[in-house]
């Protein structure tokens, strides 16, 4: 959980964004709720690398007094500070990759005090196989775990060689999707792509849909809290893609909701499973049920409804593999409570999820 400079800002990144963020998040209790890690996009480096030690150097413009002086601001206040490289000869924006220089910059980033790096997948050098693609990351991994300082590796290669399934071992989370953009439309594709890997997530090993929009303004209020439902469901990362210092009530109250973020955290690990509609296959005519295990052995379960008119979306406590007579039910964005015998069923509105917590009708 925690902020990534990139949807909102692009190359606009510097020291002072990041300290103010941090600031930000603390002021506006998100940093209690989870939100700690802070991810430096791309540009933070100057175009050269230093030419006696052939290592990254820090834009002095935008980093003046280095990474190394915002990893320790940070810290002071319980964040952590992440970075960004390419596992190419150069970043997306141009910038120098790591590609034959791997031991350097890990030796780097772990001087600075960096503990996560965002490593992404441009300018290949032709190296484009799904064995050659493995090996850039693999060299990466290799790299930080020689540093003795524990970097996460958060792959970023957009789902083209399958991720799912060789990162496992190699990073802690990987990109499911393309890139995604302020819109209902990339949304909703990023979270159809993500939706049916379930089986290839669990703790310290993520599917990652790519970084929340909320608070960007390109969706409507009911679709960003669609997003954060449906991310938090699939156990993705929360990762805000938004300017913290200036979110607007309702995109607060939605990073902020503390039931919707325990589902995500929920240590069991799991990934919400897309099961049957009324009988009908999982996400066909646009209407979605995804059921959540939880490590209290309840369900989180999602009513989402992808199309552009209000429909009415049903399930059970059979279908979603709860076993009993009665079960207690909360929906966790309007705090309405129920007890059902088993039937499930609510008209949503167009492009709306409801989020229910059942408990199990035992612990």
């Amino acid at each position: 959980m925690g902020w990534n400079s990139w949807n909102h800002f692009g190359c606009s990144v510097s020291a002072d964004l990041v300290e103010r963020t941090a600031d930000a998040l603390t002021a506006d209790g998100l940093a209690e709720l989870g939100y700690r890690s802070l991810d430096i996009d791309d540009c933070w480096m100057s175009r050269h690398r230093d030419p006696l030690t052939g290592e990254l150097v820090a834009d002095p413009a935008k980093f003046p007094q280095g990474i190394a002086a915002v990893a320790s601001y940070l810290h002071a206040r319980g964040f952590t500070l992440g970075i960004y490289e390419d596992a190419g000869t150069a970043t997306c924006a141009g910038f120098p990759g790591s590609l034959g220089h791997e031991r350097l910059d890990a030796r780097t980033f772990a001087r600075w005090g960096v503990d996560s790096l965002k490593y992404d997948n441009c300018n290949r050098a032709g190296r484009s196989s799904t064995a050659q693609y493995i090996a850039r990351y693999v060299a990466m991994r290799d790299a930080l775990a020689a540093t003795g300082r524990p970097i996460s590796l958060a792959i970023c290669e957009w789902g083209v060689h399958h991720p799912w399934t060789w990162a496992p071992g190699v990073g802690q989370s990987w990109r499911t999707t393309h890139d995604i953009s302020d819109s209902y439309a990339s949304m909703l594709a990023n979270f159809q792509q993500n939706v049916r890997l379930h089986a290839f997530a669990h703790p310290g090993a993520w599917n990652d849909p790519d970084m929340l929009e909320i608070g960007n303004g390109g969706m409507t209020p009911t679709e960003q809290r669609t997003e954060f439902t449906l991310w938090a469901e699939m156990a993705a990362p929360l990762i805000a893609g938004a300017d913290i210092r200036s979110l607007s009530p309702d995109a607060l109250a939605i990073y902020a909701n503390p039931e919707v973020i325990a589902i995500d955290q929920d240590r069991f690990g799991k990934q919400a499973v897309p099961i049957t509609e009324n009988g009908h296959a999982a996400g066909s005519a646009g209407l979605w049920v995804l059921s959540k295990p939880l490590a209290d052995g309840g369900r989180a379960v999602v009513l989402f409804n992808a199309t552009d008119s209000s429909e009415s979306i049903s399930t059970s406590s059979s279908a979603l593999g709860l076993h009993g007579s009665s079960f207690a039910v909360r929906d966790v964005w309007s705090g309405d409570a129920f007890v059902t015998a088993g039937s499930i069923s609510r008209v949503v509105a167009a492009h709306a999820a409801v989020m229910l917590r059942i408990a199990p009708s035992s612990p």
